[in-house]
């Protein structure tokens, strides 16, 4: 089975320094980023049509308070592109599951069935708290099953549903598509476990070593199997990808120079005060420090250091990012959502160099 790239869209904001990401790690970006580039729709639709020229299948939007709603922004971006998917990040126990589809149903109509869904429960309490959500992390995971149990089976024919966190009756959508949207979906702990397993199509991970990769692949295609079901498996990346190995170091060490250890400590520490697993699993693996930050072949960790949710940095040559991400589809991920600051720039990196290499090893489509 082939492999599918996507692409980001820097929702927040982009530099070519490491711009945070909510969970904590969202500072005064003029402090932190010279050259900011606000996240206007005219930037975006640039990096939007650049990964749709560079073959690049959907681009992944983030959502939280920190950056721009994403629903509202892909469906614009779908009137400056043609085949580009949308992977639409949201929060499934701010809305109910019958708007969401019902949203869903129209970004479909009017996009020409160019939506996925990336579902987000929320790991740190600050934010949910904002929205006025006050339920705790387990709680949080036992609402998406129920709104993933909703979303899953509103269509054109009446649906009532019943359980702790929602009673549904009679929903449905008149123009409800015959070909809802894929949900992808991702979390670290057992209970987002279980809730993968049972209702969504692609499991997500964080850029962990392929060990902990292989390790946590193993535990939910069992927990998939116990619930009847198959996943398909994603892994989320940044990516430093030159013409030489040494020019992607190069670029890593200047990305490091440019962060300051005070951000540091002050970003560690607000990771430390959140529930999410995935974030501390992150944490884990540089535990805070810059001289151990190449966790894995060509998998660089700096990221983490001051921007949350996904980490780690494939960096090397062209060749080099080729070989690990053949090594991770191995395990069996197909799907790599892949950003990099700037986002434009670094997409014709990829595109250019990396993408043919793994087109000419059969695992891309034309």
């Amino acid at each position: 089975m082939g492999i599918h790239l996507h692409w980001f869209l820097p929702t927040n904001g982009d530099s070519r320094d490491i711009v945070g990401s909510g969970d904590g790690s969202q500072t005064t970006l003029g402090a932190v980023a010279d050259g900011f580039r606000r996240p206007g729709i005219e930037y975006l639709g640039q990096i939007a049509r650049s990964a749709e020229q560079l073959g690049f299948e959907a681009v992944l939007t983030p959502t939280g308070t920190w950056c721009e709603d994403a629903w509202i922004t892909t469906a614009a971006l779908t009137q400056v592109t043609q085949r580009l998917k949308f992977l639409v990040a949201f929060r499934p126990g701010l809305i109910t599951p019958t708007l969401a589809a019902h949203q869903a149903a129209t970004f479909q109509r009017i996009s020409g069935g160019r939506l996925l869904l990336n579902i987000v429960t929320g790991g740190d309490p600050v934010e949910q708290r904002r929205f006025g959500d006050h339920l705790d992390h387990d709680q949080r995971y036992a609402r998406t099953g129920e709104f993933l149990a909703v979303l899953n089976n509103v269509a054109r024919e009446p649906f009532d549903f019943t359980g702790e966190h929602y009673r549904i009756e009679r929903a449905k959508i008149d123009f409800a598509p015959h070909e809802p949207p894929p949900i992808f979906f991702g979390g670290a702990s057992p209970a987002a476990e279980r809730v993968a397993a049972r209702h969504v199509d692609t499991y997500l991970a964080w850029g962990e070593t392929p060990p902990q990769i292989a390790e946590r692949l193993e535990r939910m295609r069992k927990l998939a199997a116990e619930a009847g079901r198959t996943l398909r498996y994603g892994i989320r990346f940044h990516v430093l990808s030159r013409d030489t190995s040494e020019l992607a170091w190069a670029e890593a060490d200047r990305l490091l120079q440019r962060i300051d250890q005070d951000r540091v400590a002050v970003v560690q520490g607000q990771f430390a005060q959140g529930e999410s697993v995935g974030q501390q699993r992150m944490a884990a693996l540089h535990g805070g420090r810059r001289d151990k930050l190449e966790v894995y072949p060509n998998v660089w960790a700096g990221y983490g250091l001051v921007r949350g949710g996904a980490g780690t940095a494939l960096v090397g040559s062209h060749a080099e990012v080729a070989e690990r991400i053949r090594e991770y589809h191995a395990l069996g991920i197909d799907h790599f959502i892949l950003s990099g600051q700037p986002h434009l720039e670094e997409a014709y990196h990829f595109g250019e160099g990396v993408m043919p290499i793994l087109r000419r090893a059969g695992l891309m489509g034309e």
